[in-house]
């Protein structure tokens, strides 16, 4: 049914309306005994000195010429009008013959300033009530002139919701049903839009700025607002319940450190953590379900990036609010009504690599470019940033394995997951708790890969001590376990205050445990000195005993990073065979002294291409031989193979 048809209907239905609600406010002041109509008839009005429309408790007649005033009665003594369905539907046809009147004159609207238009608005309110009759309150009169002046220069119902600023979350479902989130609680409110076609001009002031569009051939879309809000509309066929629209409200002043403070986010030491983090340019995602404030965290932990670096940006729809001076922003485009002219993240990330950032932020990885961010993170962009949704830090790694096989690269599994162990360091896991508060609840840290499992471990994991007045208490705590990451503070010339947040102190006797996938960090120099070989294991130990030269845990090591050299079997093994030569000979013997040989392969499949390796030091009639199992420290070091020997002094 079309616009003009209603207000048909509606006029039809006016004399019955008019006749209920006179009906209404006899009923009303009779059961109140107050006067009755006579009597009432005789109350002081205020009339309109342009119109003569009669306004119950006052009227618009003091914006318009106060001298022209009738005295009025005290607001408080006049007849309160109950809200009655026969009322309701009185206002409801108002408003339909008022959205008739501003579709008319919307063109002139349009062209004018906000104050003329908010002018032009109320006349059309005071024609239209005067021409018909109606009896309004000067409180329903406002009303109507705010939502009219909303739907010309704002966004309908939507208006008042998106200028309160503790709402976080406006949701539509159709017209007659919206929602808000507050205090991280979801409540009904008493909004509504006339009808469909009311919610879908909103969406379409939403969009139309940006170049998108929502129809029944693309029903769905994702925007912004003016303010960085982000917004998502969906629409029939689709949606069965009409236009449904959620804005994430985000504040026009952006969140600081001190705000997630103040919210119980995190603490100071927390985030003075991170800061470290972000300074030693380890790769951090942040992830958490919806809603748990990871855009929020990541646009606070983007404030810790030094203001000398070159940023890009990339997102579906901009709401990072980055306060760097060298900051790129790209955004994606849609296709147009042809289908055509795409631009998704993947694209925008492989065009970033030519922008020669310094870090790559990415507001969300859902698929395909999930790729390219860790391919981003492990060639010369240390320190890029991302989100992505997760109920888990675990989950967030399997939903990153699931989002590059969504590129449809038949990619071994375990090239992924290495690729994963060596791109990401860290991940923030944030959550909403049932008292709706937003926390941090997890830090943990990607160290590397193990029989083809990625391995993690939380080094700060938050810790609920009680309930109080319905709140959540609690607070992040170290796990008493030391990160494996902790020589790059150093190497980056950061100075961690007494305690090291909580953090273990390093143990000697027991080796911090690195992958040899974090090879990208490798090793350098330190205001301590050199920097120690990150694992004493690889090098192997040599005993002499009854002329003979016994060697033990030869592995694929460089001798001066303290690396793992290689990721197949035959580059470890080429790499364990010079090192095997080097300690031979530092011994006192040769490799064509050996006698007895054992290696230990991580999977045992990969012999034969061992074998072609080894043949080549071992022509002809090689040592005995027997293969054992690797140990579990061995392979937490990226290991493929270790090898011992005895050979003749």
């Amino acid at each position: 049914m079309s616009l003009m048809q209603r207000v048909e209907r509606a006029q039809q239905r006016s004399q019955a309306i008019a006749a209920a609600e006179a009906a209404a406010v006899e009923a009303a002041a009779a059961a109140a005994n107050g006067p009755g109509p006579a009597e009432a008839a005789e109350l002081p009005k205020s009339s309109s000195a342009t119109t003569g429309i009669p306004v119950m408790g006052g009227g618009p007649a003091a914006d318009v010429a106060p001298a022209a005033m009738v005295p009025v009665m005290e607001p408080q003594s006049a007849p309160l009008l109950p809200r009655t369905p026969a009322r309701e539907a009185m206002l409801l046809d108002i408003r339909h013959r008022l959205v008739a009147e501003v579709i008319t004159a919307f063109d002139t609207l349009l062209d004018a300033e906000a104050t003329d238009v908010r002018a032009k608005v109320e006349a059309i309110v005071d024609r239209t009530i005067g021409q018909n009759g109606y009896a309004v309150t000067r409180d329903e009169r406002t009303r109507l002139v705010d939502e009219l002046a909303d739907d010309v220069t704002g966004f309908g119902p939507l208006e008042p919701l998106l200028n309160d600023e503790t709402i976080t979350e406006v949701m539509v479902n159709g017209p007659s049903h919206v929602y808000i989130e507050r205090a991280g609680k979801i409540e009904r409110v008493n909004s509504a839009f006339l009808n469909n076609e009311h919610v879908l001009r909103i969406i379409d002031r939403i969009i139309t700025p940006m170049g998108r569009r929502i129809d029944e051939m693309s029903p769905r879309v994702d925007a912004r607002l003016p303010d960085g809000s982000r917004v998502n509309a969906i629409v029939e066929p689709l949606s069965l319940v009409g236009p449904v629209i959620t804005v994430r409200k985000f504040s026009q002043t952006p969140y600081t450190v001190d705000d997630l403070i103040r919210f119980g986010t995190a603490t100071p030491e927390m985030f003075e953590f991170l800061r470290v983090c972000i300074e030693a340019r380890l790769n951090l995602f942040v992830s958490g379900g919806t809603g748990s404030g990871k855009t929020t965290t990541l646009n606070v932990l983007s404030s810790f990036i030094p203001n000398d670096e070159r940023i890009v940006t990339i997102e579906d729809a901009a709401e990072l609010q980055l306060r760097q001076d060298h900051v790129i922003t790209l955004e994606s485009r849609p296709p147009n009504l042809e289908g055509e002219g795409e631009i998704t993240i993947r694209q925008l990330l492989k065009n970033a690599m030519h922008m020669r950032p310094d870090r790559i932020i990415v507001g969300e990885c859902r698929s395909g470019e999930a790729l390219d961010m860790l391919q981003a993170m492990t060639t010369g962009h240390d320190g890029s940033l991302s989100t992505g949704h997760a109920n888990t830090p675990k989950d967030m790694l399997r939903r990153l394995e699931t989002m590059v096989l969504m590129t449809g690269y038949q990619l071994p599994l375990r090239a992924i997951r290495e690729q994963m162990a060596s791109a990401v360091d860290l991940i923030v896991h944030t959550s909403r708790l049932k008292d709706g508060s937003r926390r941090i609840v997890n830090i943990t840290e990607v160290y590397g890969i193990e029989d083809d499992e990625i391995l993690t471990q939380d080094i700060f994991a938050f810790e609920q001590t009680g309930v109080r007045d319905g709140k959540i208490e609690g607070m992040l705590a170290p796990t008493g376990v030391r990160p494996t990451f902790m020589d790059q503070f150093r190497k980056a010339g950061i100075t961690l205050p007494p305690g090291d947040y909580g953090i273990p102190a390093e143990d000697k006797a027991k080796p911090t445990r690195i992958s040899s996938t974090k090879g990208r960090w490798g090793a350098g120099d330190s205001s301590d000195g050199p920097v120690a070989p990150i694992l004493p294991l690889g090098y192997g130990k040599a005993v002499k005993a009854g002329g003979m030269v016994y060697i033990s845990a030869i592995g694929p090591v460089d001798p001066d990073s303290g690396q793992v050299v290689g990721s197949t079997i035959k580059a470890q093994a080429r790499q364990c065979l010079a090192n095997l030569k080097g300690k031979l000979e530092s011994s006192g013997t040769s490799i064509d002294k050996v006698v007895w040989a054992n290696w230990s392969l991580r999977d045992a499949t990969e012999f034969d291409l061992f074998n072609e390796e080894w043949v080549k030091v071992f022509p002809g009639d090689g040592p005995v031989g027997q293969s054992t199992m690797m140990t579990p420290l061995q392979r937490r070091a990226g290991f493929r193979l270790s090898i011992g020997v005895i050979a003749e002094a």
